[in-house]
């Protein structure tokens, strides 16, 4: 079998999604993703296509070293999620060869049930702590058992106008409202449901801690991205004086980027996501890294279908598997 076309397919809101193509009528489907760059992504696609062209598909470990390796700068969101949305559409016309899901060539399925939590239920609907309540609701009522906030950094009006702000001072009133919010959303859904909390990064070490503080009382899932998860040392402080599981790794790439966040034991749970860390296998090594450290991996997925697809393989047959997230609206 031989790889005979790349093709690369763009949908609203903010997804693309790559189709190769083999001689042997096989077509595998990937989806490089990274917000708003779709575009960067689809140039570093085609860059290898005299890499891929004529090339066995079936032999992935392989296409995925060259891609890697034979790049003199490695690393980075955009070359690493080209080479995440290939190796996915290389697993896809694998699988489709030999007759069996993915997860079946990752071990075979450990698990019957794969827990998920909703996300982008709040994402321009929420101003105010009362429209949070509001809209998780909402969410409760269509089933869901887990939901996922970002109370900081939809909170701000401020930031509601201008949404390419990012890591600005987080005034006391944000935070007096981010607070407000996660306590009413608690409320709201009741305590059989989990909640998620997710702060992007917004701010200082010292404001972060202290946020994460003040939401112990409402039974925090996981404290999703407290600072920058470059920033091993912050995570550390962040640790000492929350109680509340921490979970980062959404930017980082491959198991490289990964290393030193583990050995510091900075954090409970990795969040590598398949369609920008390094693929399928890339997140797998991850996982069991992870495991090593006594951490768990939640997978991230803030793509489409495909992307959701390739991220449930891994939910599938992960020892250490936390919860799964989607979209769903």
């Amino acid at each position: 079998m031989k790889i005979t076309d790349l093709k690369m397919i763009h949908i609203r809101p903010r997804w693309m999604f790559l189709k190769i193509e083999t001689d042997e009528g096989i077509c595998g489907w990937g989806e490089p993703v990274v917000e708003g760059r779709a575009r960067t992504v689809e140039t570093a696609v085609n860059e290898f296509r005299p890499m891929l062209i004529g090339a066995d598909p079936l032999k992935i470990e392989h296409l995925w070293q060259g891609m890697y390796r034979r790049t003199f700068y490695r690393g980075g969101p955009i070359l690493c999620s080209a080479i995440s949305g290939i190796e996915m559409a290389l697993w896809d016309i694998k699988g489709q060869a030999l007759g069996v899901p993915v997860y079946e060539l990752l071990g075979g399925k450990q698990r019957e049930v794969i827990p998920i939590y909703a996300n982008g239920w709040s994402e321009g609907k929420c101003i105010c702590p009362e429209d949070f309540a509001e809209r998780a609701a909402a969410v409760a009522e269509q089933g869901f058992s887990a939901m996922k906030m970002y109370p900081m950094s939809q909170i701000d009006p401020i930031r509601h106008l201008n949404k390419h702000i990012k890591n600005r001072e987080v005034t006391k009133k944000v935070f007096d409202c981010a607070v407000r919010a996660v306590e009413l959303v608690r409320q709201t859904i009741g305590p059989e449901r989990e909640l998620l909390v997710d702060v992007t990064a917004e701010g200082t070490t010292d404001m972060m801690w202290r946020f994460g503080q003040a939401i112990e009382p409402y039974n925090i899932f996981w404290y999703e991205e407290a600072m920058d998860a470059f920033d091993v040392d912050a995570y550390r402080t962040i640790r000492d004086k929350v109680n509340i599981p921490l979970a980062t790794g959404e930017r980082l790439y491959t198991r490289y980027g990964f290393r030193r966040l583990l050995e510091s034991r900075a954090v409970d749970v990795v969040q590598p996501d398949p369609g920008t860390c390094g693929g399928i296998m890339e997140a797998f090594h991850i996982g069991a890294a992870a495991e090593t450290y006594s951490a768990r991996i939640a997978p991230h997925n803030c793509g489409g279908p495909v992307l959701t697809a390739a991220a449930l393989q891994l939910a599938s047959c992960l020892s250490n598997f936390a919860i799964q997230e989607i979209f769903p609206f």
